[in-house]
């Protein structure tokens, strides 16, 4: 008997029971519930009892014998049957003082809705890591402080005393939110009910005592009732675990959208390399946001947008779209607005333009935009302007619609979003439609698409950032091996030997060994050596400085370029003069190397311990342009040939007004070896940087690392 394949969203055992309770309770404790007309602290048991929860609810309150008809008990150890969940609406202190006798009623989790911990000075601070230690040595996970609870539509659960449910429960649906904020995430919910989108989970985390916005994220992106998944990040995210939670969204083809107002914990912050600065201390979550297709939202409104066409719209399956209008202006704006998000609005193909020009005006246009000019609307009658969008809708050529409709108003709006609302769901590329009109004009029209499911886009920005945000991003593919002629045993035997700040004379076996090519180069380490030196007279030469402590040798005069042969000793002897307090290594006598596209290749490890492998214009320019690109390291030569085209600079590379294409492959293999050797690096590594890269017109060794730095940092025993 064959079994079936498990659903990719069945939650596996793994998950925590403690989060499972939050939203699958079948027995809740209030404790601290009231009866009080209007306070806050008083909704959640409203809530329940009103909203259908369709398990228990225990009120504990010593100073009531019953509320909204149910019996109060006066503790914890008082009730009838062990509880899941706690709903600890009392002071901060009391909150952690109860803690044991929560466990001892069963309860997994609690959420402590209390203000006073860290968000109001050393005081809360310590009130707070208490709060966390009695929750941990008790087994009970926490949701807060300082919050507004949970909701899940599953059993009705409604453990929160937002306002947003005054107008009472949400609409069951597929979005699932995460927020620090209550505030936000009463907004949300608001906002969310105004659009029609239905909820399945709402949470909001506080001051992430214990479980955090993205580890409570992670539990939900499993669930089979997550469609889109939303977050609001107000502080700093483990980069790990947002990562991971970014690739098994993608994975599961879950929609992941984020709103930050703060950046996240990582911190490349370098104080030696340009690629620390230029990475900043978000570059994990950026990497990680754009490599598994996380929508970036900008406010509140946009969340809700956002989140709104993904529960609503199919996925697109490329960036040609076609603009469907009632007004050229309308259109045009629509269209610099694709521009901008990378989309492309090309002309449609003869047969689409021939079926349309039966419909549309001579005076209109039939190309993209389409403009069907509001002359179309003879009479009143939609007819022909719903067949010009199916045919938008239609043609082969399109992977997404937008429709911008401009001032139809009345009853005519109110047949036309008929009309729409049943064409739009029926389509299987995204359809966003743009109503530039007053609400109070198309109000009908705006409740008939509402409760079709169907978005209303107010602005073509809008309307083309949800288009935008459609479109799939393929998983990133990770490298299975070594480069090849990359000896692995030698580069981490010498590694091993390293700490501290790795100069470039050090780092010459290391890379010679993976299989990354340099200048010819000769350490020379006192007077004596330097003037025994047999130089040929037939080339320049570079002699450099050899320290520790010196990262930017060019800032403080330690390279000197151009030099012929007879010149080398007595530069050589003056600089091991001039940084004598430096504690020289040497100075290292390099054979110059003739001009061409300076590149920087770096890699940095974050606070958070994920390597980051960057590259860009090198040289002087590297912080002047910050034309750079970045991605998780290790990566095989084909994803560092994508980064290296992702450059505004990459015409240098590829072919320039006249200038010879260069062999970028070459250029991709060395940015692979380094990645690979910062990979071998493993925690250790701080920081590594190849900068210069010279890039040449020659088939010979056509790509030279000019200079290196790197940083260990070993833990002590």
């Amino acid at each position: 008997m064959a079994l079936e394949s498990p659903s990719p969203h069945a939650a596996p055992e793994s998950l925590d029971p403690g989060i499972d309770a939050l939203f699958n309770a079948r027995r809740i404790a209030i404790v601290g519930a009231s009866g009080r007309e209007g306070n806050p602290f008083a909704r959640p048991l409203q809530y329940l009892t009103e909203f259908g929860f369709d398990g228990d609810v225990y009120p504990v309150n010593p100073g009531y014998e019953t509320l909204r008809g149910l019996p109060c008990f006066p503790d914890l150890a008082s009730l009838p049957a062990p509880v899941d969940l706690a709903l600890l609406m009392v002071p901060g202190r009391a909150a952690v003082e109860l803690m044991p006798q929560v466990a001892a009623a069963g309860a997994r989790a609690a959420v402590v809705f209390a203000s006073g911990f860290s968000e109001t000075g050393d005081e809360g601070v310590r009130l707070q890591a208490g709060l966390t230690a009695a929750a941990r040595e008790h087994g009970v996970r926490v949701i807060g402080p300082n919050c507004q609870g949970v909701l899940s539509t599953t059993h009705r659960l409604y453990g929160t005393f937002t306002a947003a449910l005054e107008l009472g429960p949400v609409r069951t649906g597929g979005l699932a939110y995460v927020g620090q904020s209550g505030a936000v995430g009463g907004s949300i919910l608001s906002m969310a009910r105004e659009q029609g989108i239905g909820i399945s989970s709402w949470v909001s985390t506080g001051n992430q005592a214990d479980l955090t916005t993205v580890e409570v994220a992670r539990h939900l992106v499993e669930l089979p009732e997550t469609e889109v998944l939303a977050l609001y990040l107000e502080s700093a995210v483990g980069e790990s675990e947002f990562r991971d939670l970014a690739a098994r969204a993608q994975e599961l083809d879950t929609s992941l959208i984020v709103l930050r107002s703060a950046t996240s914990a990582a911190g490349a912050k370098a104080a030696a390399s340009h690629t620390g600065a230029i990475v900043g201390d978000d570059g994990a979550y950026r990497v990680a946001a754009r490599e598994h297709g996380v929508v970036e939202a900008s406010d509140i409104d946009d969340l809700v947008r956002l989140a709104h066409a993904h529960l609503a719209l199919p996925r697109s399956a490329g960036p040609s779209t076609v603009i469907v209008t009632t007004s050229g202006g309308a259109g045009s704006l629509a269209a610099d607005k694709a521009h901008e998000l990378g989309l492309t609005i090309e002309d449609l193909r003869p047969e689409t333009q021939e079926r349309l020009a039966t419909l549309v005006p001579d005076f209109g246009a039939i190309d993209n935009p389409v403009d069907v000019t509001a002359q179309i609307f003879r009479s009143s009658e939609i007819d022909d302007f719903v067949e010009v969008c199916r045919i938008g809708c239609a043609a082969q050529e399109v992977d997404a619609i937008v429709i911008a409709l401009t001032l139809v108003t009345g009853e005519l709006a109110a047949s036309m979003a008929t009309a729409l609302a049943e064409l739009i769901p029926q389509v299987s590329k995204p359809v966003a439609l743009v109503w530039a009109a007053a609400r109070e004009q198309t109000v009908k029209g705006r409740e008939i698409l509402r409760e079709a499911g169907v978005p209303v886009f107010d602005s073509s920005e809008q309307a083309m950032r949800a288009i935008a945000s459609l479109r799939r991003v393929p998983a990133p593919v990770r490298p299975g091996g070594r480069p090849s002629g990359f000896d692995e045993t030698v580069v981490r035997r010498l590694l091993d030997d390293l700490t501290g700040t790795v100069t470039e004379s050090q780092a010459q076996e290391i890379l010679a060994a993976a299989g990354i090519a340099t200048p010819d180069a000769r350490l020379v380490t006192d007077v004596a050596m330097a003037e025994s030196l047999s130089l040929g007279t037939d080339r320049a030469y570079v002699v450099k400085i050899q320290a520790a402590g010196i990262a930017h040798k060019t800032e403080r005069g330690g390279v000197r370029l151009g030099l012929d042969a007879t010149e080398v000793a007595g530069v050589a002897r003056t600089m091991l003069e001039d940084f004598a307090a430096d504690d020289p290594q040497g100075v290292l006598v390099q054979e110059m190397v003739p001009a061409g596209v300076e590149l920087i290749v770096g890699v940095t490890r974050t606070d958070g311990g994920l390597p980051l492998v960057t590259v860009g214009l090198g040289g002087t320019a590297t912080e002047l342009y910050a034309d750079t690109a970045t991605t998780f390291a290790p990566v095989d030569a084909t994803r560092a040939r994508a980064l290296l085209l992702d450059l505004k600079a990459a015409p240098l590379l590829t072919g320039f007004r006249g200038s010879p294409a260069l062999d970028v492959d070459a250029v991709a293999d060395l940015v692979a070896r380094v990645s690979h050797v910062a990979d071998i690096a493993g925690p250790a590594l701080r920081e590594l940087e190849v900068n210069p890269v010279r890039v040449l017109d020659r088939a010979e060794r056509p790509v030279l690392a000019l200079d290196f730095l790197m940083t260990l940092e070993r833990e002590t025993a």
